[in-house]
């Protein structure tokens, strides 16, 4: 008799063939010559769920791994710390040292700045433009300058949509922020931070993941990399062993609390992110995380916010595909282009209907330079600028209050944005649960110093 599985019953992250049809674009967009297994890729994808898919999957998996890079391929993007650093270009800026009480005040606003950029985009979360937009109309919230209410709702709405609105976490239907793993992140990397120090390594990121939280609180990139430690897979070939999610917006969501305490040190706080985001991703997906980790950096020492994005981008390598798109999109803004004109270039280079195009780094961090950009430092502007293209809207949403509530501080978030969050941070983390949002800025305070 031969045991094998039911593949049938294999969730979507856990079966690398699942994804085939990822696993082609994303291998075509590093730049691999595998053009010519293109139509075995979509082959494979279209077999039923049985070990023959299983068994072509990893054929073609063994391809991609030993093909070559095409020779117009213009990006050279590594995925070692090293290699990393030798294609920065340094970005020097003024900076201010904040003083304690602005300090904290900064730290403040970058914990709640996040916690609203989710609340704001959460209830929304997989919506497209093409339902969204209308809806946001029927709201009375186009252009989005609020949080979208349960109120707003009428019961035709509920059925003209295909998006489900019912039971979602409206501000007006909750008590505090609901679990979330952009939040959980930030409270479990205080926890890596308090269990093995500053100079934790890679294994203990994923040490602390397995403890900490159930397979379940992971998704994509994360889940693979989750799985394949428990399979004996040491960073970084958590990262890369049947992982087509690689490159995707996982660990750009991962690293705001390493900016938080690292204040005005954008190279350390990238470094530490660079640690946590080579367990789970490769590449552009890395450069991700150390981006936002670094921008948060600097938010805490200049207003300015060019400075803040640049000082990010020289974190990263200059020749890689974030960089480009980043600086193009800044590009369009020195030129005038409207904020509508950057959403629109998003989304004519990114799918959104796909998982691939809406889950990616690089047009989630398009839009979040958007929103930071054409925000002008207004919190509350910023964060909905950050939400309406849709795309990946809590992750965005957070990450671009993060940014910005660490530029302006906490008395620049309005009370519109923080009373239903009432210093209320739900998490699904083992031990901790519930948390004072309050307590957690005082633990990042102390880790500051």
């Amino acid at each position: 008799m031969k045991i094998k599985p039911n593949y049938e019953n294999m969730g979507e992250w856990e079966f690398y063939c699942n994804d085939i049809e990822h696993e082609y674009k994303q291998c075509f967009d590093e730049g691999l010559d595998i053009e010519k297994y293109k139509d075995i890729f979509a082959a494979v994808k279209n077999l039923p769920k049985t070990e023959i898919r299983k068994n072509f999957s990893d054929v073609l998996f063994e391809a991609v791994c030993n093909a070559p890079i095409r020779e117009d391929y213009k990006y050279n993007e590594p995925s070692d710390l090293e290699g990393i650093k030798a294609l920065r270009k340094k970005h020097i800026f003024e900076r201010k040292t904040p003083d304690g009480d602005t300090l904290k005040s900064k730290i403040s606003g970058a914990w709640m700045g996040r916690v609203c950029g989710c609340l704001l985009g959460k209830p929304v979360e997989g919506i497209r433009t093409n339902e969204f937009y209308p809806m946001l109309k029927e709201m009375g919230n186009y252009p989005l300058t609020r949080y979208m209410l349960a109120s707003d709702i009428t019961e035709e709405m509920y059925e003209k949509y295909d998006f489900h609105l019912r039971d979602k976490c409206f501000a007006d239907a909750v008590h505090g922020m609901p679990v979330d793993d952009d939040t959980n992140y930030v409270v479990l990397a205080q926890k890596i931070i308090e269990a093995y120090g500053k100079d934790f390594k890679p294994h203990d990121v994923l040490k602390a993941w397995v403890k900490c939280q159930s397979r379940e609180a992971y998704f994509t990139a994360e889940r693979v990399a989750f799985d394949n430690f428990i399979k004996g897979y040491e960073p970084p070939y958590s990262a890369m062993y049947k992982n087509p999610y690689r490159e995707w917006i996982g660990a750009q969501i991962r690293g705001d609390y390493f900016g938080y305490i690292n204040p005005g040190e954008p190279k350390k706080a990238a470094e530490m992110a660079f640690r946590d985001a080579s367990i789970s991703h490769i590449k552009n997906g890395i450069y991700g995380e150390m981006w936002v980790s670094a921008m948060i950096a600097c938010a805490a020492v200049t207003d300015n916010i060019e400075d803040i994005i640049l000082g990010g981008l020289g974190e990263i390598p200059e020749t890689s595909r974030l960089y480009d798109a980043v600086t193009g999109i800044m590009e369009d803004y020195k030129k005038g282009k409207s904020y509508d004109d950057c959403v629109s270039k998003i989304h004519s280079l990114y799918d959104e209907h796909t998982g691939y195009g809406w889950c990616h780094t690089i047009p989630n961090a398009m839009i979040v330079t958007t929103a930071l950009l054409y925000g002008e430092g207004d919190f509350g502007k910023s964060i909905c600028m950050a939400v309406q293209p849709a795309f990946d809207t809590d992750c965005n949403g957070a990450t671009v209050g993060s940014v910005i509530g660490m530029r302006n501080g906490i008395s620049a978030i309005g009370e519109e944005w923080t009373k239903p969050v009432d210093d209320t941070l739900h998490t699904s983390i083992f031990g901790v649960g519930t948390v004072k949002i309050s307590d957690m800025i005082e633990k990042t305070m102390k880790h500051i110093n």
